[in-house]
C-alpha cells in the first residue's frame, strides 16, 4: 500500500513538472524523487521496528508484574483448632503429648489382680465416648470452616480471571495448588482423629475381654473367699 502511494505521489510530480524541463534535468529530479521515496520507506520500517520493540516491552512487563495481593488460607490456625477440639474428657487424643502414657494407664491389658472392676470399666467406656465426641467436633468445625474455604476459592477464581501476564498466571496457579495441599492436610487429620477413635473403642473391648479373664482367673486361683460366715473354696461345692 505505501510503495502504491509513494510511485503515485513520484507520478504526480512528474506530471506537475514544467514541460520545457529538459531530458537530462527531468531524469536527475525523477532520480531525486526515486531516492526521496527510498528514504521515507527506510523511516517506515524503523518506525514500525520501533513499534514492535515498543509492544515487546510492554509484554515483558506485564509477564513479570506480581499480584496486587494474594490469598491464602489460615491453615496453621484451623489445624491447631482442630487439634485442640479433640481433647476434652477422657479423650484418647492425637494431638495429646502424653498419648502413649494416658493409653497404658486407661487400658493396662491383662493383670491378674482385678480391683473396682465396675469403675475401670466406666473408665474405658467414658474415654471411648469422649473419644469418639471428639472426632464428631472436630468433624463439625471442618463443617464451619468451609464457608472461609469458599470465600478464599472464589477470591482465587476472581483473580484468575483477572490476571494479566504469565507471573501473575503463575502466582494464581501457585495458591490454588497450595489451597490442594491445604485440604489434603485438613483430610488426613480428620482421617488420624477418626482413627484414633477407632483403635480407642477397639482398645476398650479387648480391655474388658481381658479383664474378665483376669478376674475369672484371680477367682479360680486365689484363695478362699469368705462372705455370709460360711467359708468357699474356689471350684468346690
Amino acid at each position: 500500500m505505501r510503495k502504491r502511494l509513494i510511485v503515485t505521489s513520484l507520478i504526480v510530480i512528474v506530471m506537475q513538472s514544467p514541460t520545457h524541463v529538459n531530458a537530462g534535468a527531468f531524469a536527475t529530479e525523477l532520480t531525486q524523487a526515486l531516492n526521496h521515496g527510498q528514504l521515507v520507506m527506510s523511516y517506515i520500517r524503523q518506525g514500525e521496528q520501533l513499534a514492535n520493540e515498543i509492544q515487546m516491552y510492554q509484554n515483558m512487563l506485564r509477564n513479570v508484574k506480581q499480584l496486587p495481593g494474594q490469598t491464602y488460607g489460615p491453615i496453621a490456625a484451623d489445624l491447631n483448632n482442630l487439634a485442640n477440639i479433640v481433647q476434652g474428657g477422657q479423650a484418647l487424643a492425637y494431638s495429646l503429648s502424653n498419648l502413649d502414657a494416658l493409653f497404658r494407664t486407661t487400658y493396662p491389658g491383662y493383670s491378674t489382680s482385678p480391683t473396682a472392676y465396675y469403675r475401670q470399666y466406666q473408665q474405658w467406656s467414658q474415654t471411648s465416648l469422649d473419644t469418639t465426641l471428639g472426632v464428631l467436633r472436630a468433624a463439625g468445625l471442618q463443617g464451619q470452616q468451609l464457608q472461609s474455604e469458599q470465600n478464599v476459592l472464589n477470591s482465587l477464581r476472581g483473580m484468575a480471571q483477572t490476571s494479566d501476564g504469565q507471573m501473575q498466571a503463575l502466582q494464581v496457579m501457585g495458591e490454588v495448588n497450595e489451597q490442594q495441599v491445604q485440604q489434603l492436610m485438613k483430610l488426613r487429620q480428620l482421617m488420624i482423629a477418626d482413627m484414633t477413635s477407632k483403635q480407642a473403642y477397639q482398645a476398650t473391648m479387648i480391655q474388658q475381654n481381658v479383664s474378665q479373664e483376669a478376674a475369672s482367673e484371680w477367682f479360680f486361683k486365689g484363695g478362699g473367699v469368705s462372705g455370709d460366715g460360711k467359708q468357699y473354696l474356689p471350684g468346690l461345692q
